[in-house]
């Protein structure tokens, strides 16, 4: 994570080595803040339970992309039901509890 904090805060640095430093394309060493690589480390670690929640809701979107594909192969309207789901699955991080308090819409059988 402080890797990437580094790249986020120092636009020129291409390479980082954990014993050498960080160093920009021609290969000369980037000093590097602390202060900013700390408050943006900080920052990260704040947004993790947000990007948790979000890459499960995108899985479950993901696994529900079938029920769209078929009624399309077949020309039939995708069942209201799972248009439903689907955005309340896209919804999730527009609860009030987001991203600590989730109500996740339940699957529908069909």
């Amino acid at each position: 994570m402080r890797h990437q904090a580094i790249y986020a805060t120092h636009p020129n640095v291409v390479s980082i080595d954990d014993t050498a430093g960080a160093f920009d394309a021609d290969g000369n060493a980037v000093v590097v803040d602390e202060s900013l690589v700390e408050a943006e480390v900080a920052r990260l670690i704040a947004e993790q339970p947000k990007k948790e929640v979000r890459e499960l809701r995108n899985r479950l979107l993901t696994e529900t992309d079938w029920v769209v594909v078929k009624h399309n192969e077949l020309g039939t309207p995708i069942p209201q039901e799972w248009l439903d789901y689907r955005q309340a699955l896209r919804d999730i991080t527009e609860q009030t509890g987001f991203p600590e308090e989730i109500e996740w819409p339940q699957e529908p059988e069909s």
